[in-house]
């Protein structure tokens, strides 16, 4: 019976595994593994790859709005600032953004927290009052209490508000900003009160204060490299302290006193020297007058003796009559008296008789 050969090539009654060992040059590599399909594990976990790294990359996108810059960090270090709009950046860990509103106004009080508790402070440094104990007397003084440049109290209260200008120094040219514009606030304001007098900053000019502050404050942060500008400052209370309230109203009224009594003198004397001056005005005139008749007068009577004079030189007969009948007219004419003819039985009348009182009874 003949062999048959397999399908190794060897004889069909022969195991593969016995024509390898006789022949191993003429054995083949066979592979018993199923080929895999289309669909198997490894595919999918290509496409699984593909996909995180996908969205591992559009993790790079991100929208800043219109009030807010973006500030790229690329490894904790500050790469670029970008405006408004969409942006990509390379995705974390690589890069990352932060998001810094420029348009929100923030604010901070000075004077409004809680007290200081001074009696363990002028204990630490050693400030002791006349009986040599601690000055605990301090303690009722908080951070609004400041000391005015004519060494005075006043309570003050200010408020502070203001934005971001620069992303970048905002976040990267100091640790805590908004504390440093409290305490740099706080330091402007104690300097600026201590140039100024206290009626001038209680009932005074308080816009002169808060523009200094702002100025002063802006130049101290801009220095800093703090990247905040400040909007505004205003002056909420400036008064005096609770413990001498009571004296500093008695001066005030005692103030407002003087300068009632100051405005009734001034109404006086507006009321007076109006009238006084215009009596002088009067007197004035009325001697003005008074001198320019006296002149018109005696220039009259000059033109008329002149007048006369003229006449006498060309008719002096004449001219002495009328100045005799002129002379007995006006003597004559002041006095009473009573012309009898003698021609019309005037002689019969007796020279005692009282003719002048007769003539006033009829």
């Amino acid at each position: 019976m003949s062999k048959q050969e397999g399908p190794w090539g060897g004889n069909t009654n022969d195991s593969p595994w016995e024509d390898i060992e006789k022949n191993p040059r003429k054995s083949k590599i066979i592979d018993f593994e199923p080929i895999r399909k289309n669909n198997g594990p490894d595919f999918k976990i290509s496409w699984l790859v593909f996909a995180l790294a996908a969205v591992w990359l559009a993790s790079g996108f991100y929208q800043i709005q219109p009030n807010e810059e973006g500030v790229i960090l690329r490894f904790g270090k500050y790469a670029d600032t970008t405006g408004a709009g969409l942006h990509y950046h390379l995705p974390f860990p690589i890069e990352t953004v932060e998001k810094v509103n420029i348009t929100q106004e923030r604010s901070i009080t000075i004077g409004d927290s809680a007290a200081y508790n001074t009696s363990n402070i002028a204990s630490l440094a050693g400030v002791r009052n006349a009986a040599g104990a601690p000055a605990s007397a301090l303690s009722s003084f908080t951070e609004s209490h400041m000391l005015t440049g004519d060494e005075n109290i006043v309570d003050v209260n200010l408020t502070i508000v203001w934005k971001i200008k620069s992303a970048k120094d905002y976040l990267f040219g100091m640790q805590s900003p908004d504390r440093t514009v409290q305490v740099a606030a706080q330091s402007v304001l104690r300097e600026i009160v201590g140039q100024s007098k206290m009626q001038d900053i209680i009932t005074g000019d308080r816009g002169k204060v808060e523009d200094d502050t702002k100025a002063e404050l802006q130049k101290v942060l801009d220095e800093f490299g703090s990247g905040i500008e400040i909007v505004r400052a205003k002056l909420q209370k400036a008064d005096p302290p609770k413990q001498v309230v009571d004296a500093f109203n008695e001066v005030q009224r005692a103030k407002a006193d003087m300068e009632r009594f100051k405005n009734e003198a001034e109404a006086y004397s507006n009321e007076i020297l109006p009238k006084a001056k215009g009596q002088a005005s009067q007197i004035l005139q009325n001697a003005q007058a008074y001198k320019e008749s006296v002149v018109k007068k005696a220039q009259g009577e000059t033109e008329r003796f002149n007048s006369v004079y003229q006449a006498y030189r060309h008719g002096r007969d004449v001219t002495i009559k009328r100045l005799y009948l002129e002379a007995m007219e006006e003597v004559l004419g002041k006095s009473d008296k009573i012309i009898i003819d003698p021609s019309k039985n005037g002689g019969n009348v007796l020279p005692y008789l009282p003719l002048d009182r007769l003539q006033k009874k009829n």
